[in-house]
């Protein structure tokens, strides 16, 4: 083996490439298996070689393709992440709206299923217990909307406000709806119903 500089000691140019320079290693580490002083030139030349390649890429001399898997390339660095901006609802949405656990919406659904129930079941001409049972659906609703933040007061704001909808939105459907009639309900059952469907919706997912 020649004594010259290690690319000669490998029988390559200075110009091959790495996969050149790693199969020109590995045939004469096959050649020379059984001499140990010429294993070791050819390990000290491989890795001069590899040494000077790392200083001629430092000093931007040459520039080493992707593929090429110098050992100073074997560090893996974990992948960037690419921050994708989420889509969050705004700030006044996300204090306004709950998580409610199950409880949080069986219990409240309880009641406003007994409240339509009598709200159905009750004799036509008794308007007072329609009446007396929106106020119980009231008090439902402002109890478990207390009961979430402790703010009694914007506990009563919400469910006035439901309970406004409610009986507007209810009523202008069931005019718009004659067929109610097929199901003996009356206008005032149908918003009564459709009130408490809306309390219970505030009482259970706002805060």
């Amino acid at each position: 083996m020649s004594d010259q500089n290690p690319y000669d000691k490998l029988g390559v140019s200075e110009d091959a490439s790495f996969d050149e320079i790693q199969d020109a290693r590995n045939r004469l580490l096959e050649q020379h298996s059984g001499d140990a002083k010429a294993l070791e030139l050819i390990e000290a030349s491989y890795d001069a070689i590899l040494m000077d390649r790392l200083r001629m890429r430092q000093e931007g001399k040459i520039k080493v393709p992707e593929r090429i898997r110098f050992p100073e390339l074997r560090v893996q660095f974990p992948p960037k992440e690419v921050s994708t901006p989420r889509e969050q609802s705004p700030a006044w949405l996300q204090r306004l709206l709950d998580q409610p656990t199950t409880a949080d919406v069986l219990l409240p659904g309880a009641w406003y299923l007994g409240l339509s129930a009598i709200g159905i079941f009750y004799p036509a001409s008794g308007d007072q217990v329609l009446q007396l049972a929106l106020v119980v659906g009231v008090g439902i609703s402002v109890y478990f909307l207390n009961r979430k933040e402790g703010k009694f007061g914007r506990a009563v704001l919400l469910t006035l406000i439901g309970l406004i909808l409610g009986l507007i939105i209810g009523g202008l459907i069931a005019s718009g709806l004659p067929q109610l009639s097929l199901v003996r309900l009356n206008p005032e059952q149908f918003s009564t119903v459709f009130t408490f469907i809306l309390l219970w919706l505030i009482s259970s997912f706002l805060r």
